[in-house]
C-alpha cells in the first residue's frame, strides 16, 4: 500500500502549494474521487459517458497491439531462423526504437489523416519495435545445447522450431509483449490527443483542458493509469508467470 500512499500525499502538498502559491485550483485526489464518480455515474464528457470513452481507447488499442505483435513475433521468429532475413533487416527495429511515439504524428497525417486508422497506425509502429527485438533476442540467445540435444534425438525442422526454439524463447517473447502493451498504451492516449476525433481517454483530456474541466482530466488520467496497471500487473504478468512456470515444470518433467 506504500506506494499509492505516497503518491496520493505528493498530489495533496502539490495541490495546496499550487494554490497558496499561484492562486490556481488544482484538483486534490479527493475532488478527483468525487468526479470519478459522477462520470461513472452517467455524467457527459466530450458529449459521451466516461464508458464509451473508455471501450473506444480499449478497442483502438487492443487493435494496434495485435497488429504490432502479429508482425513483431512474426519478424523475429523469421530473423532468428533465416540469416540472411536478419542481416538485411535486423536494423529496421532498432531504428524504430529510437523514434518517438509522437514523432510520427506527421507521417501518420499525411498517410491516415484523423481518425481510428491514424490513431492505430501509432500504436502499431510504436509497439512493433520492443516486441521484433525481443523476440529475435530470445531466438538468438537459445542454449545451443538444447537444439543439439533435440537433433540428437531425431528432432526434424518443425519439432526443433514448435518444441525447443519457441518454449526456450518464450521469456523474451512474453517480456516483449509486455513492453510493447505499455508503449502502445501511452502512444495511444498521445495520439487520442492530436489524431483522435470523438472518443477516447485522450481525447477527453485535451477536450477537457479547454473547458477549464481539471478535475474531469485528472479523472481521466487516474482512469489510464489504472487500466494500464490492471492489464500489466493483474493480467499479463500474471499470464507470464503461469506460462513460464507451465514450461519449466513441462521441461522437468521431460
Amino acid at each position: 500500500m506504500a506506494p499509492p500512499v505516497i503518491v496520493l500525499l505528493i498530489w495533496q502538498f502539490a495541490a495546496e502549494m499550487v494554490l497558496l502559491y499561484r492562486g490556481v485550483a488544482f484538483p486534490t485526489p479527493w475532488q478527483t474521487v468525487i468526479r470519478l464518480g459522477t462520470l461513472f455515474g452517467g455524467a457527459r464528457l466530450s458529449n459521451y459517458s466516461l464508458l464509451v470513452h473508455i471501450g473506444a481507447s480499449l478497442q483502438r488499442w487492443l487493435v494496434g497491439f495485435g497488429i504490432a505483435a502479429s508482425l513483431g513475433i512474426g519478424f523475429g521468429l523469421i530473423a532468428g531462423r533465416v540469416r540472411a532475413f536478419e542481416k538485411a533487416t535486423a536494423g529496421i527495429p532498432q531504428m524504430l526504437l529510437l523514434i518517438p511515439g509522437l514523432a510520427w504524428i506527421p507521417v501518420t497525417i499525411l498517410l491516415f489523416g484523423i481518425g481510428e486508422s491514424a490513431t492505430i497506425f501509432m500504436i502499431s509502429v510504436s509497439a512493433f519495435a520492443p516486441i521484433a527485438i525481443n523476440v529475435l533476442a530470445g531466438i538468438k540467445n537459445i542454449d545451443i545445447h538444447l537444439i543439439r540435444a533435440a537433433k540428437m534425438m531425431g528432432a526434424g525442422e518443425n519439432a526443433l522450431f514448435f518444441r525447443v526454439l519457441i518454449p526456450a524463447a518464450l521469456p523474451s517473447v512474453l517480456s516483449g509483449l509486455r513492453i510493447g502493451l505499455g508503449t502502445g498504451w501511452r502512444v495511444l492516449v498521445a495520439a487520442e490527443m492530436i489524431v483522435g476525433t470523438g472518443t477516447g481517454l485522450g481525447y477527453s483530456i485535451i477536450q477537457a483542458r479547454w473547458t477549464l474541466d481539471y478535475a474531469s482530466s485528472f479523472a481521466c488520467i487516474v482512469v489510464i493509469c489504472g487500466i494500464g496497471l490492471l492489464f500489466e500487473q493483474v493480467c499479463f504478468k500474471q499470464l507470464e508467470r503461469r506460462t513460464i512456470e507451465r514450461w519449466a515444470l513441462g521441461t522437468g518433467n521431460r
